[in-house]
């Protein structure tokens, strides 16, 4: 039941507290199937930090490990009851464990046409008033600030002081007083599924309250790593925020600002710590070199 990728991923990862739960999860399934009355029906699948398990009645069960970053996955489904995002039909918070809609294992990442509209779409349908005791984005605006302030003083990199000045202004002017709406908190095109009931369909939602226009810097940051070799990549990807900005119905200056904090995020952490598709070595210098120069380019 527990793919061996997954498995090796989770120990890599956690360490013993991972091997620990590995060894509870056959049991945990065990369960949440029984008393959903849930009968598989297919091989059990796996993201970076959860199963999922296909069951009968074009339905899944998933269960994450247990970490503070799917703490209020479930509530946000919960919140959307289907619009936009995969359907919630049962959850167990103590095991993280939710029953969900079943959707097809093809993302949008792996589709070629108007990518940017469809994901804009969604993400204009995901926002919704936020529900009580979700956690706030604008309670991130000290450590980000700390983090920036560290970043430029500690680590060797090209960005002028106008530049991390341009990021700590959109951490003061837009990260400390954020609107009460629901967002994603992880919105790319690998969560972004195909399905039966709507063309495309929300996974894997972090559930924070904040400002639409930063979640849309998430999809912007994935298509630019995913795009990396195309021609003139800033231009294009310029284009892609105005578009996006359009059918989203947001200001795309808004969205520059965010992005712009984003990528200067993005370049320090991938100097401290690598990215999950380079640890090292010369493409962590191109995806690097990339935040740089789209931090510089979001900041004119």
């Amino acid at each position: 039941m527990i793919p061996a990728a997954f498995a090796k991923a989770t120990i890599d990862r956690e360490g013993a507290v991972g091997e620990a739960w590995l060894a509870e999860l056959p049991a945990i399934a065990d369960d949440v199937l029984a008393r959903w009355d849930c009968i598989p029906a297919g091989e059990t699948m796996h993201g970076q930090v959860g199963i999922v398990i296909p069951v009968q009645d074009e339905r899944v069960v998933k269960i994450s490990f247990p970490h503070p970053g799917n703490d209020y996955e479930a509530d946000a489904f919960a919140a959307w009851d289907g619009r936009g995002a995969v359907k919630l039909h049962e959850r167990d918070d103590a095991r993280y464990a939710l029953l969900l809609e079943q959707a097809h294992p093809t993302t949008l990442m792996e589709h070629n046409e108007d990518v940017v509209v469809i994901a804009a779409d969604l993400h204009r349908r995901l926002r919704i008033p936020a529900p009580d005791g979700l956690p706030r984005m604008s309670e991130q605006a000290d450590t980000w600030a700390e983090e920036l302030h560290r970043d430029a003083t500690e680590l060797d990199h090209p960005l002028p002081a106008a530049a991390i000045d341009a990021a700590l202004a959109v951490v003061d002017e837009l990260g400390r007083d954020q609107p009460e709406i629901l967002i994603h908190g992880d919105f790319h095109p690998r969560n972004i599924l195909r399905a039966d009931r709507e063309p495309w369909l929300a996974v894997d939602p972090k559930g924070y309250v904040g400002d639409p226009a930063y979640d849309a810097t998430t999809f912007l940051r994935t298509r630019a790593a995913h795009q990396l070799g195309a021609d003139d990549l800033i231009k294009l990807l310029n284009h892609e925020l105005e578009l996006f900005a359009e059918a989203a119905e947001l200001d795309p200056e808004r969205i520059r600002r965010w992005a712009h904090l984003n990528m200067v995020q993005s370049a320090f952490w991938g100097r401290r710590h690598g990215f999950g598709r380079a640890r090292s070595g010369s493409q962590l210098d191109r995806f690097i070199a990339l935040c740089d120069e789209l931090a510089l380019s979001w900041n004119d």
